[in-house]
């Protein structure tokens, strides 16, 4: 594979991102040459993504990098993000699966860790098996820690479980063994012999996805990859043949969670990486962005179609995990922190059975979408809230590309409220009121339950949906200031342009951090170094343009969670193993409060992650100017507020003809291509040097 900074021919200079959500697929373009970036936006197509990519590709190209024949002939990288994994888990669409495992554990799946969701929620719901009973099978075999044999694998009991699998109709098999992690080779046979018994199926062996200790996380995550497999290869096998028709020269990559991208075969194989694809490339931005503003501590607001996506930067930096929860599901995989919740402005509407208002996890996607869209949807949306409040434009959206109905949105609303015993335009302030409490509950999660008080922090908004819901969001959590960026609809393919291509190996080997362990130690560095060297190998990546860096997970003798460590470089010698220990003990007195000083210290998973480094778009920076906004005011609009309880006379302005210096105040609302921006009465807007919108709330 040629260097992804590389052009084709000498002739390509553009850097294209595209980001495909639930309900929108979004491209930025950055010319290499001139530094130019622009943005372009078009219709998801849910039934088939790469439809929508395709053309929204070719549109851009043509439209804003005015390449009119062959247009991908002039494009140097493509990365993609998707959230075509995350959509199928929140949703519950993803293939039908089964599980083979250990005999005895065929529960496993089920009783998982024996922990309540909520420990005093006596109503709180479990998520839904994604396997389902009957097509769990056991197996007999069994490993012993040491990943020596116990009891060897039955094959025959493999073959009859492979029947009854072919019989039931699977789409995809999990693989998850006792000690796995030590000594694959009996989840590699049963994987052989199932790929004998059942062609065509995805086979996903635990050791392959999740090589690490704690068995019901590497079940969890082996599931959710098979769960997601079949999905995630379709969806390749369409878009790939799209983006050659295109006569693209380059091959292109898709982000995974760790806001890293890899080629796409990689990517097929291993989905459970990318659930966090799409959003983790606009945490990604959302970084370098507010480096540039000089706001380091932020928390990032992603809010689409179907989802929003909320994630917390303390000095800068987004926290990093290799174990997560997505919507319920635990999940061993190097990814950003982000948290995820069922709330986009596809969001549908309900009356529960106890009368009382719901909203999502639903979405009306794209196809048919929110009622206002007249494509048949018959269920309220978020959107179709804003459409009847006006806060959205009730004509039209997309610059005037994309017409919209506000007469079926105001029938379907309307119809819920009689129902309710409510007032139409408070039924529709109260579809806004429970998806700001459902996303305010998301950013709790990130913040209060882990000791960070939100009130000290700026909201960064971005996504389709993100900065019309802003500043009631901020409102809800008592943040005072809200950042909007430039491109925020588009905000994800931008971070596309500013990615790295990355990789990570783990390796679980528990031992002592003792002079004894001196070679074992250094064994486990070297594996994961060398495995992290054939990467970048494979990747074809220049010496100049790679980055490694390696850590430890390590624990005190009988506790059970890890602190995660770094590993010096260089080979591994006694004052390596001293370092570790300070640093262990460091970062124990960081998080805890104390460290025991001659307790002994274990190494439990060694990991190494490979960067390599490509060329990214740089932000354009400007003077403040003494041009007042009134330039920028384009017409204005009866917009209902819960502030005023009636429609009131809103200002309208246009984004692309405000300038860094500018200053106004609400009741305001800011449109542009890609999305439109909130401002209630009471706050006030400026424009900083790099076009963030910055809105301050006050007390």
């Amino acid at each position: 594979m040629k260097d992804v900074t590389d052009t084709a021919d000498g002739l390509a200079q553009w850097r294209v991102g595209v980001d495909s959500g639930g309900t929108f697929t979004d491209i930025c373009l950055f010319d290499e040459t001139s530094g130019k970036m622009d943005v372009w936006k078009v219709s998801s197509t849910p039934d088939d993504p790469s439809r929508g990519i395709a053309r929204g590709v070719e549109e851009a190209m043509r439209e804003c990098a005015g390449a009119e024949t062959d247009p991908a002939a002039a494009v140097a990288y493509l990365g993609h993000g998707t959230t075509v994994a995350t959509n199928a888990l929140i949703t519950h669409r993803g293939a039908r699966v089964g599980l083979l495992t250990t005999a005895g554990f065929r529960d496993l799946l089920e009783i998982g860790r024996q922990k309540r969701p909520d420990l005093y929620d006596i109503f709180a719901d479990k998520p839904q098996t994604l396997v389902p009973r009957a097509l769990r099978f056991e197996v007999p075999e069994r490993l012993l820690h040491d990943g020596s044999v116990e009891t060897a694998l039955d094959e025959d009991a493999v073959r009859r479980a492979g029947a009854g699998l072919r019989a039931a109709g699977v789409e995809a098999v999990a693989i998850c063994f006792l000690y796995a992690f030590v000594n694959p080779a009996h989840e590699q046979r049963a994987r052989a012999i199932l790929e004998q018994e059942l062609p065509g199926v995805f086979l996903c062996a635990s050791h392959e996805i999740a090589p690490e200790f704690r068995e019901f996380e590497r079940l969890s995550t082996a599931t959710v990859n098979a769960y997601l497999g079949p999905i995630m290869q379709r969806y390749i096998r369409r878009l790939t043949p799209r983006l050659d028709n295109l006569g693209l020269t380059v091959p292109p990559h898709l982000t995974q969670s760790n806001g890293g991208v890899v080629r796409f075969e990689v990517a097929a194989e291993t989905p459970v990486r990318a659930v966090l694809s799409g959003p983790s490339t606009g945490v990604v931005a959302a970084q370098v962005i507010g480096a540039a503003a000089g706001a380091p501590d932020i928390i990032t607001f992603d809010m689409g179609g179907t989802s929003s996506d909320v994630a917390l930067m303390a000095g800068g930096q987004t926290a990093r995990t290799h174990e997560s929860q997505v919507h319920g599901y635990p999940i061993k995989a190097p990814m950003l922190d982000i948290h995820t919740v069922g709330a986009g402005g596809g969001s549908i509407a309900r009356i529960d059975a106890g009368g009382l208002l719901k909203v999502g996890p639903d979405s009306a996607g794209a196809d048919p979408g929110p009622v206002c869209y007249g494509r048949g949807g018959a269920e309220p949306t978020v959107t179709d809230a804003n459409i009847v409040l006006q806060v959205l434009n009730p004509t039209h959206l997309l610059g005037g590309r994309m017409e919209v109905r506000r007469d079926l949105a105001l029938a379907a609303i309307d119809r819920m409220a009689e129902r309710l015993g409510m007032d139409t335009m408070a039924t529709a302030q109260g579809i806004i009121s429970v998806v700001t409490a459902n996303m305010a509950k998301a950013i709790r999660v990130i913040s209060v339950q882990r000791g960070h008080d939100p009130r000290v922090y700026a909201l960064m908004a971005f996504g389709g949906a993100g900065p019309l819901h802003a500043v009631r969001l901020a409102q809800e959590l008592g943040m005072p200031r809200v950042l909007i960026p430039r491109t925020p609809g588009t905000l994800c393919a931008m971070g596309l342009l500013l990615t790295d291509l990355r990789a990570e190996f783990p390796l679980t080997r528990l031992m002592p951090l003792e002079e004894a362990s001196l070679a074992e130690i250094g064994a486990a560095a070297a594996a994961v170094t060398a495995e992290a060297e054939g990467w970048f190998a494979a990747e074809e990546i220049a010496a100049d343009k790679r980055g490694l860096t390696r850590r430890v997970d390590m624990r005190y003798e009988g506790q059970n969670y890890e602190l995660s460590i770094d590993l010096p470089a260089g080979p591994v010698t006694s004052e390596t193993l001293a370092a570790l220990r300070q640093g262990f003990t460091e970062a124990h007195r960081r998080m805890y409060g104390f460290a025991v000083e001659q307790e002994r210290i274990f190494c439990v998973t060694f990991r190494a992650e490979a960067v390599g480094l490509v060329q990214k778009a740089e932000l354009p920076r400007a003077a403040l100017g003494p041009e007042a906004a009134d330039r920028a005011i384009i017409g204005a609009r009866r917009v209902w507020y819960p502030e005023t309880s009636c429609f009131t006379e809103t200002t309208l302005y246009a984004r692309d003809r405000l300038r860094p210096g500018m200053r106004f105040d609400g009741p305001a609302i800011v449109e542009q291509m890609d999305t439109t921006t909130l401002i209630p009465p009471g706050v006030s807007a400026h424009v900083d040097e790099i076009d963030n919108l910055i809105l301050e709330l006050g007390q």
